[in-house]
């Protein structure tokens, strides 16, 4: 009787300290967590706090915060560095703008609040960079950033010296037919302007007439941008929209797979044919007792490595880019999901007797391999979003074409009519 308690006692105490074991692991990882979060909230967010600005010169403006733990938790990515390069580089031009003077004393006043204007600009461009990553927060970033360095660019045009106007005006003109259309007024006047300054010296109304048009030329390159934001944002809802609808029929065919029936019954009275195996047929049985909870999600599975097929395909053709947003990336996001629906839609299809020919499949794998097939049909769909984007893609430092001219009598045709 002893022996038996001590042995009782033994398996007893053995099968505690597994569960004292992970009772202690769990209690671990709540405090680790815990440790985690108050670190997290410990540190103060510069981002949040309200500093009135007060003009400075710093040498640095894009340098990173002094505190230790901000910096760990600043991220900085490849356009950023970019940008702080830019700004830099701005900087050192602002800098040899504050040691010329003007020669009235209005001038000078002026050129002094233009170079606090640039303080003020770097000093935005600058925060923008190096303030804390959040959520959905790059392309705010992103365009608050180059929007400051454009302003300051133009800004610097305005100041520099009669020598660096004519310097500058060739790389003016470049910025101008990028993004200005041949007719456009600017541009036509621009081209004149750079054919004299390379001659002769600044003009009355050169100055003015060379700012207006590479702050005109910065609001087309924006205008382009715009456009590439706008079709990526709208790739990326649609992305979300069909992964929810495939998400969904998978989860309503794993709830009630009975109502989503994907099993094939053979004329030949063999086994029952559903994408996750063959079943034997029962007595007294309606086709749809057949169905698994697996089936709808077996088949947009397949449709998703038939969609990676195609975009493994597309790859030959893809190419870099220097736009930002990532629209090539959001284009081919879109396949997957796609390729998951259109497989399910297809086996549907076949199962109802659409496609003549193709309304009994005997095994498996048929309907697996069909569901490939579909997945990569997809590319039917897709190919016009791909080309959408290919095609604002290579609009980007373009200059639009001039608008056809009407003939007379068109207009008043039409308007007629």
């Amino acid at each position: 009787m002893l022996e038996v308690g001590m042995a009782n006692g033994k398996e007893f105490n053995g099968s505690e300290r597994p569960a004292k074991a992970r009772g202690s692991l769990s209690v671990f990882i709540l405090v680790w967590i815990a440790s985690l979060l108050l670190a997290r909230n410990a540190v103060p967010d510069s981002s949040k706090q309200d500093h009135p600005y007060q003009p400075t010169r710093r040498k640095n403006v894009v340098q990173l915060p002094k505190s230790p733990k901000i910096q760990f938790r600043t991220h900085r990515t490849a356009w950023r560095e970019r940008a702080a390069a830019r700004i830099l580089y701005l900087e050192q031009q602002a800098d040899r703008e504050r040691c010329r003077t003007a020669k009235s004393p209005a001038e000078q006043c002026q050129r002094k609040e233009t170079l606090e204007g640039i303080s003020r600009q770097l000093e935005e461009a600058g925060n923008a960079i190096t303030a804390r990553r959040r959520l959905f927060s790059g392309a705010a970033a992103l365009e608050r950033t180059w929007a400051n360095v454009r302003a300051t660019d133009v800004m610097l045009l305005a100041l520099c010296a009669d020598e660096d106007l004519r310097s500058r005006s060739a790389d003016v003109l470049s910025h101008v037919q990028q993004h200005l259309r041949p007719g456009n007024p600017l541009r036509v006047r621009t081209e004149a302007v750079e054919k004299r300054l390379e001659t002769k010296n600044p003009g009355p109304g050169d100055r003015e007439l060379l700012v207006l048009a590479l702050s005109a030329s910065y609001d087309a390159l924006d205008a382009e941008f715009s456009r590439v934001r706008s079709l990526s944002i709208i790739l990326r809802i649609a992305t979300f929209f069909v992964l929810l609808g495939a998400g969904g029929l998978a989860a309503w065919g794993w709830s009630c797979p009975h109502s989503l029936n994907m099993c094939f019954i053979p004329k030949s009275g063999g086994p029952i044919a559903c994408p996750s195996g063959e079943i034997s047929p029962k007595p007294h049985h309606v086709p749809s007792r057949y169905a698994q909870r697996d089936d709808v999600l077996l088949i947009e599975a397949a449709g998703l490595a038939g969609a990676a097929l195609t975009v493994i395909a597309s790859l030959r053709r893809i190419q870099g880019t220097s736009t930002p947003y990532m629209l090539p990336l959001s284009a081919a996001l879109l396949k997957f999901p796609t390729g998951a629906l259109t497989a399910f839609i297809g086996v549907l299809l076949i199962k109802g007797a659409f496609i003549p020919g193709l309304s009994a499949l005997d095994s498996s794998s048929q309907i697996m391999a069909w569901a490939v097939i579909f997945g990569a049909a997809q590319h039917l769909v897709t190919r016009f979003v791909d080309a959408r984007a290919r095609e604002t893609l290579s609009d980007v430092g373009r200059a639009p074409a001039d608008p056809e001219p009407v003939a007379p009598g068109t207009a008043r045709g039409s308007a007629r009519k």
